[in-house]
């Protein structure tokens, strides 16, 4: 647990820091273990390292919540957690032992349980309830708490996630946590892409305890997750082949990481959401498909604007997860949407000093 003298030092590191950097405009590189390095738009500036903030504020199990310090290691909530047989439901990506719980919030980035609870439900920011941050001024602010239903006014806590540190510096966050499945297993079918999502669509409105899917190279893997009777169930129904658990863990983990063969190389990745129902997309690209069918993984040498221009015409939008960009990593936003982000930059940031172009180039 966090002391009170010991974060009340880090803090106040952190904020003459921060009002040293707001005073002569000099741009700070918020970066804690680096995991994230290579997502989003590069950015410049002195490395302002919130580690120094670490460790569980608060856990209470039988409330499902924590809250703990952005610098605390991923591994170091989630060891906690599993030590009373809880989660977290978004089963975030570490992607390096070094990953903090701050830089998971930032990143926004879940992994593949995020369809566990719903097509609209199950995202990072789902999940939190209230955070503290350090805005451009030097500012400790409180938004949210750590019940659900408790903001009054603008959500800010959850508009922290996936801001990639362009509004201020994350200090706590508290976020709702969910049990451990008693039970889970991995089954395996070689089918087509096509075949593949419209089995996926169709089992998306059972009731069927789906915790995970992917399609590759004509095999898809379904995960079930749940009580032993429900995983059962799904099993007699579902029919496939039986991936051993050990050999099943490892393979999502794989994903998870993005160890899997599927990610190695230097090819750029594109990170593509659409509707599920959506049919193979029209691109000569290797295809790795999460989520029921909203993620789908491309390897491809096409050019931005066409994988862009497929995404969009599929009412989804395309992300250059990791490869050099010609342009912004994210689909460009139009003018209105570009306003309110820059509003909410000069609102929380009016010296422009955190990661400066991170998220978008205007920003």
């Amino acid at each position: 647990m966090v002391t009170n003298a010991s974060s009340q030092e880090a803090v106040t590191a952190l904020r003459e820091a921060v009002c040293e950097a707001a005073a002569t405009r000099t741009p700070l590189r918020i970066r804690a273990g680096g995991t994230k390095d290579f997502y989003g738009n590069a950015t410049a500036g002195s490395v302002l390292d919130p580690r120094s903030y670490s460790g569980v504020v608060a856990y209470e199990p039988s409330e499902l919540v924590v809250t703990a310090c952005a610098g605390t290691p991923l591994t170091e909530v989630e060891n906690t957690l599993a030590e009373h047989g809880q989660m977290l439901a978004f089963e975030p990506p570490h992607f390096g032992s070094t990953a903090t719980l701050g830089g998971c919030m930032a990143a926004g980035l879940a992994g593949p349980r995020r369809t566990a609870y719903g097509p609209c439900y199950g995202g990072v920011r789902d999940f939190v309830l209230g955070a503290r941050m350090l805005d451009g001024r030097g500012e400790v602010l409180t938004f949210g708490g750590t019940v659900m239903k408790n903001v009054a006014g603008y959500d800010v806590a959850r508009l922290l996630v996936g801001s990639l540190g362009v509004l201020g510096v994350i200090l706590e966050v508290s976020v709702k946590v969910l049990p451990q499945p008693r039970a889970q297993l991995t089954l395996s079918f070689e089918l087509e892409q096509q075949e593949s999502l419209d089995r996926l669509n169709a089992w998306a409105g059972q009731p069927l305890p789906l915790s995970a899917s992917l399609w590759h190279e004509g095999v898809l893997s379904v995960r079930l997750s749940g009580s032993r009777a429900a995983v059962e169930d799904a099993r007699g129904r579902l029919g496939g082949e039986m991936m051993q658990a050990a050999s099943a863990d490892a393979f999502w983990a794989q994903i998870r990481e993005q160890t899997h063969p599927f990610f190695a190389g230097e090819e750029a990745l594109w990170r593509v959401c659409v509707p599920s129902t959506l049919p193979p997309l029209e691109l000569h690209a290797r295809q790795l498909i999460e989520w029921g069918g909203s993620l789908r993984w491309l390897r491809t040498a096409q050019a931005a604007q066409e994988v862009r221009a497929i995404a969009q015409q599929g009412g989804g939008h395309a992300t250059l997860f990791r490869g050099a960009p010609a342009g912004d990593v994210f689909t460009p936003l139009p003018a209105p949407l570009l306003a309110i982000h820059q509003r909410l930059k000069a609102h929380f940031d009016p010296a422009g000093i955190f990661n400066p172009g991170r998220l978008y180039r205007d920003l």
